[in-house]
């Protein structure tokens, strides 16, 4: 069963949160480093080098591949940069469960941020898939585009805190192949769950709005003018004058007098 579904709107053009955000490709990447450390682990009989060679060989890997295929150069080049800092980190302290612990620490800021960018407002989901699309803060003036993007919003804010709380018990625990297992599990599956939950609770809440989709922001409706009717405007001064003159007698607006209508 696959994650990617496309929406349909008004011209059919929106795509979906999954291809917006990178697909499945780069989570699944993220957790194979991962999986080295553990091999090496094993491998060199619990012993740290040996699982942090592990881990750089295959990040070093994964990161060659995405470059030569031109993937997403930047999140290669990141996500080597985070396994080589928490190689740093480990070696450091000679504790293998420290390799964990700037994934644990990345966890808890990015709880942190998304809640904080929902109470201001500056839903995280919306300012990415906003920059995404080009649309700048047009997503923003959209008062049901806005609510749908704070929503879909706490399902990210769930997966971190799920994270947050499974990688520091383990790490407490020192249980390093259980941590290994973990940021496997709660990495791609966890990014395929989310990204499909987000997606649906925003397209629902776009559907119920009758909203045409991410790729078209609405501005709000104006208000009235004063002293309009409700969904009524103003009705131009020569319009008015005009159907005076179609159905008799009007007032001189200078004088106040009447004066009859030619026929």
């Amino acid at each position: 069963m696959t994650f990617v579904t496309t929406a349909s709107s008004a011209d059919g053009d929106d795509r979906s949160l999954a291809e917006l955000l990178g697909g499945r490709w780069g989570a699944l990447d993220a957790s194979l480093p991962a999986v080295g450390f553990a091999a090496g682990w094993l491998i060199g009989d619990r012993r740290l080098p040996w699982a942090i060679g592990g881990a750089v060989a295959v990040a070093l890997a994964v990161s060659g591949w995405r470059l030569a295929r031109r993937r997403q150069p930047r999140a290669a080049v990141l996500g080597l940069t985070g396994v080589l800092v928490a190689a740093l980190v480990a070696a450091r302290t000679g504790r293998a469960e420290d390799f964990f612990l700037v994934q644990l620490i990345s966890n808890v800021a990015s709880a942190l941020a998304w809640t904080v960018s929902i109470w201001l407002r500056r839903p995280l989901l919306g300012l990415i898939v906003g920059a995404l699309l080009r649309q700048r803060r047009t997503w923003r003036q959209d008062p049901v585009l806005l609510a749908g993007y704070k929503q879909a919003s706490w399902w990210w804010v769930a997966s971190y805190v799920l994270r947050t709380i499974v990688f520091g018990t383990l790490w407490a625990l020192g249980a390093v192949l259980a941590l290994s297992v973990a940021r496997v599990a709660l990495s791609w599956p966890l990014v395929v769950t989310v990204v499909a939950l987000s997606w649906a609770t925003l397209r629902r809440h776009l559907a119920a709005h009758d909203h045409p989709g991410l790729r078209h922001p609405r501005p709000p409706a104006r208000p009235p003018g004063p002293g309009a009717a409700p969904g009524q405007g103003s009705v131009p001064q020569d319009r008015g004058r005009a159907v005076a003159a179609a159905t008799g007698p009007s007032a001189d607006a200078t004088n106040g007098t009447v004066r009859p209508t030619r026929r």
